[in-house]
């Protein structure tokens, strides 16, 4: 990956069941991070044509990601992003949701083709520099070889790294490699509406929560949100 400011390295809702399988998997995922450590995240999102809406809501919705890991600890994120013709690129590591915020907003979406491959090699390479304890992945669509992502993901999976693949729409031949990835990584899937910012939201404090703290943390979340969160706790207790 080449470098300048960075370095480069309608649709259907989200059933009630869905959205519980996805945190009752992140609680089966055990402690993410040592108590005396700072959490590290990778955020990844597909920066194609068809993301601008909800790279505009992720914009609006880290400093929550930001904010949640605070009351634990801390998280460091590395903003991860492809777009146009084989652009992938990674951002420093971060720990404030200004900074964030600043890389997200200079950004732009162009189409392309997806480069989840690269993605899912980068995030290993980050591990072997210092250990990562979850990544998570935005996109709609997947236009690579299936088997190629697979090894990725199962490699991440045997180094404890597990990917988190939220998917904005329904495409079938998406919604069928995030699941491998987010299986054979021992992370979770799941499927958001298109635009809604308040699930999205609520996915990805659930995730920096566990990466900043583990199960405690995530617990916690759980007790002292939105009336969504409860609900989604009154699911997982159900």
């Amino acid at each position: 990956m080449s470098k300048d400011r960075f370095q480069q390295t309608p649709a259907p809702a989200s059933s009630r069941p869905e959205i519980a399988e996805f945190i009752e998997r992140v609680h089966a995922l055990g402690p993410a991070s040592a108590s005396d450590k700072r959490g590290r995240l990778i955020f990844a999102l597909d920066a194609t044509m068809s993301r601008q809406p909800t790279w505009d809501s992720a914009c609006a919705l880290q400093a929550d990601m930001f904010r949640e890991a605070a009351k634990t600890g801390g998280l460091d994120i590395q903003l991860v992003y492809f777009r146009g013709l084989g652009e992938c690129r990674a951002s420093g590591w971060v720990a404030g949701a200004e900074k964030l915020a600043g890389l997200m907003s200079a950004i732009d979406c162009r189409g392309g083709h997806t480069q989840i491959g690269k993605v899912l090699s980068h995030a290993r390479q980050e591990y072997g520099k210092q250990r990562v304890q979850a990544m998570v992945f935005v996109g709609d669509a997947m236009e690579e070889k299936i088997d190629d992502l697979c090894t990725a993901a199962g490699e991440l999976g045997l180094l404890g790294v597990p990917v988190f693949m939220f998917q904005e729409g329904d495409d079938p031949v998406a919604e069928n490699a995030y699941r491998e990835i987010a299986r054979l990584s021992r992370g979770a899937y799941c499927r958001f509406d298109t635009g809604s910012a308040h699930q999205l939201g609520e996915l990805l404090r659930a995730v920096a929560a566990y990466a900043a703290g583990g199960l405690k943390a995530l617990a916690d979340l759980s007790a002292r949100r939105s009336d969504g969160a409860r609900k989604l706790l009154a699911q997982l207790r159900a």
